[in-house]
């Protein structure tokens, strides 16, 4: 079975043609689990990966969208989102529970609940930039104006910093 077919990706697709941004889901020949290996499959830069990080400010489930070359600031979230509280990073059943997805696949799109979103502005580098769409074999590109329109996000110059060199 192709994984366009997995019913979180057929969430994602719906979600995105009741946008009027048509079925872009992209089926991946190798998997996209993490930025770098979308970026390998797409041949993009690994800044253009939208990596979907499911946070708890306080009780508050939170979704940041930081480009694949940065690292989220946690610390930034309650003053970017308004938000108050200890900040964590959800585990496994906590991002199931607020995204509908599993880590490797969270969309930004069709989430379980509403979630208040920031989104890391370094992804503006990019005319076209590619989320995950429920499955961590697919992916759909998106402009960041139809990312912010699409998730309701606040852009943020203080969420995501260079990631750490390996």
């Amino acid at each position: 079975m192709s994984a366009l077919e997995n019913e979180s990706v057929k969430k994602v697709r719906a979600a995105l043609q009741s946008a009027g941004l048509g079925d872009r889901v992209q089926e991946l020949a190798a998997t996209a689990r993490s930025a770098d290996d979308a970026a390998k499959a797409l041949g993009v830069d690994k800044g253009a990966i939208v990596k979907s990080l499911v946070f708890v400010v306080g009780e508050q489930p939170v979704l940041a969208l930081i480009a694949g070359d940065r690292q989220c600031k946690a610390d930034a979230l309650p003053r970017a989102l308004n938000l108050e509280g200890e900040v964590r990073q959800c585990d496994a059943d906590e991002v199931r529970a607020a995204s509908g997805f599993a880590i490797g696949g969270v969309a930004p799109v069709a989430l379980a609940l509403e979630l208040p979103t920031v989104i890391d502005v370094r992804l503006k580098r990019f005319e076209k930039v590619f989320a995950a769409a429920g499955h961590p074999d697919c992916v759909f590109p998106l402009s960041v104006p139809e990312l912010k329109r699409l998730t309701g996000g606040i852009v943020s110059y203080a969420v995501a910093e260079e990631a750490a060199k390996a």
